[in-house]
Order: structure tokens, then C-alpha cells, then sequence
């Protein structure tokens, strides 16, 4: 689970021990425990393991970064639901409502979520987000330029690096559009496995549905997987490579500052030294 996450209820963001601390202070954890001193003992672990995934389910945020975007920093002791009415934070604000009334406790963002002043803690990051998207029970993709009744398929969100890996690992993923509704007001639990959406984002992806659908990190068919993200573009330009860790399944250092062919370099190096296939320097 990512380290921090924003507790829906009050909008505050937790870190782990605070996490654990609203758990111990929940219905939730004194009916566990109730459980517990009267159950078998063969059944006590699973009763935990069941509690305890079903209370920290948590829904990510995959989106553009746009302007004001508020940082650990700006909402860290603050209740994020009353905080300032600017374009970043009102998208903050919209997400953790949409995950609130979905019935969720847990979201995170990666904009507040993670210490970007942390290197320690950035390459933990990328190295785990992946995971995280992959772990998580919803993935809400935020499609700020996509009117209510305009097409995915013209949204920048295809033709950015980091949300690659954020359409491939979420096994659960809702599009919502400029004014927060469902894309084309489908309410299908999953848009990845909605028939409507899952022929559009062919198109805008250029990858086949089965591996929008069942998508295993790792580096076969690597060829494929780096053309995926030929047309693709990060703000920084070493992000192009270390957007890709996850979807690899490699874990390699983050040396930010490094120019971004060497960083790419590094990474086709690690794939062919894993998969012995040098095609991929064709990709």
C-alpha cells in the first residue's frame, strides 16, 4: 500500500501510523476483535486478513497535471475539503468526493500523496506505483479535457508517459470527464471490460484488448511494450524511461538530472540482459 493515503471522512491525509490508528479507532477493528476472542483459532488470521484488505481499499488518481496542483506540503495538517477554491485543489477535491460516494475510506494522488523533496522516498515511489495501481480497488482516470459528451480517444491523457503504466495495471478503471461525470454516463462497474469503451481505447492506446484487460508486467514482448510508449511524452525527459519500470517489472536507481538517453539506455540494457532480446534496440 502507498505510504500516505487522504482519509475520505475528514479529508485529511495520513501517513501509515496514522492509518492504523483510524483502523483501531473504527467499528470496524472492535468488531474484528469481538470476532477473535470467539472464533476458532484456525479461522482468527483469515477473519484479520478479511478486515483489514476490506477497510483499506483505496481508489488512485490518474490524470494530467495541471496548474495549482496542491503538494504534500500545501495540504499536510489541513482538511483538504476546505481548502483553497484553485483549478489543482478543486480537482483534489472533486476526486476524494467521487471516491467518497463510491464508499471508500482511502484515496491517493500522486501530486500530495508522495514527498517530492524526498529522493529516498521518490525512488520508492516509482519504483512501487505500479504495485500501487495494481493493488488498488479503483483507478478513477481524470480526462480534464474531454467535454460530457466529447471522445476519450482526443484526450492528451493517451499521449502522456506516466499514464501508461496507469491504464495497464489497474484491474479496475472509471473515466470521468471535464465536469466529473461517468464517460458517456456509462455505469458499468469497469470501463476497461465495458464493450463501448474497451474498442475506444484501442484506438487511442494502440494496444490490443487483451492486454488492456490482463496486462502482466515483465519483458516479453518487449518490442511491443516500447512502441506502446513511442508516442508518448513526459515533462521531464528521463521520466520516459523511469515511466516504464513498472510495466517491465524492473527496478533500477531514479537518478533524476541524468539526460534521458542514458536513462533509456539503462533500461533497454536491463531487458536485454533479461530477456536476451536484442530486438528491442529496433523499437
Amino acid at each position: 500500500m502507498p505510504t500516505r493515503l487522504l482519509y475520505m471522512h475528514t479529508g485529511v491525509l495520513c501517513n501509515r501510523h496514522a492509518q492504523l490508528t483510524q483502523f483501531m479507532n473504527s467499528q470496524q477493528y472492535k468488531r474484528l476483535v469481538s470476532q477473535c476472542t470467539t472464533c476458532d483459532p484456525d479461522q482468527r488470521m483469515k477473519l484479520v486478513d478479511t478486515a483489514i484488505l476490506k477497510y483499506f481499499q483505496f481508489v488512485m488518481l490518474s490524470h494530467r497535471w495541471g496548474e495549482d496542483e496542491p503538494s504534500l506540503r500545501d495540504i499536510e495538517g489541513h482538511l483538504i475539503y476546505d481548502m483553497s477554491a484553485k483549478e489543482g485543489f478543486k480537482k483534489l477535491q472533486a476526486f476524494c468526493l467521487v471516491a467518497f460516494k463510491r464508499d471508500f475510506l482511502w484515496a491517493w494522488s500522486d501530486t500530495c500523496c508522495i514527498d517530492k523533496d524526498s529522493s529516498a522516498e521518490l525512488q520508492e515511489a516509482i519504483g512501487s506505483m505500479f504495485v500501487w495501481y495494481r493493488q488498488s480497488s479503483l483507478t478513477i482516470a481524470y480526462l480534464s479535457d474531454v467535454p460530457a459528451t466529447g471522445s476519450l480517444q482526443n484526450s492528451e491523457w493517451f499521449r502522456r508517459g506516466w499514464t501508461l503504466q496507469e491504464l495497464l495495471a489497474p484491474g479496475t478503471v472509471l473515466f470521468y470527464t471535464q465536469n466529473w461525470s461517468l464517460y458517456k454516463n456509462l455505469t458499468s462497474s469497469n470501463h476497461k471490460t465495458d464493450k463501448v469503451v474497451l474498442e475506444e481505447l484501442e484506438g487511442a492506446s494502440g494496444i490490443e484488448s487483451q492486454f488492456l484487460t490482463r496486462f502482466s508486467p515483465g519483458t516479453d514482448d518487449a518490442r511491443s511494450r516500447l512502441q506502446w510508449a513511442s508516442l508518448r511524452r513526459t515533462t521531464r525527459p528521463e521520466d520516459i524511461a523511469y515511466s516504464l519500470f513498472g510495466i517491465f517489472n524492473l527496478h533500477l536507481p531514479v537518478l533524476y538530472g541524468e539526460p534521458a538517453e542514458k536513462a533509456l539506455g539503462r533500461l533497454l540494457a536491463e531487458i536485454i540482459s533479461q530477456s536476451g532480446d536484442i530486438s528491442v534496440l529496433d523499437w
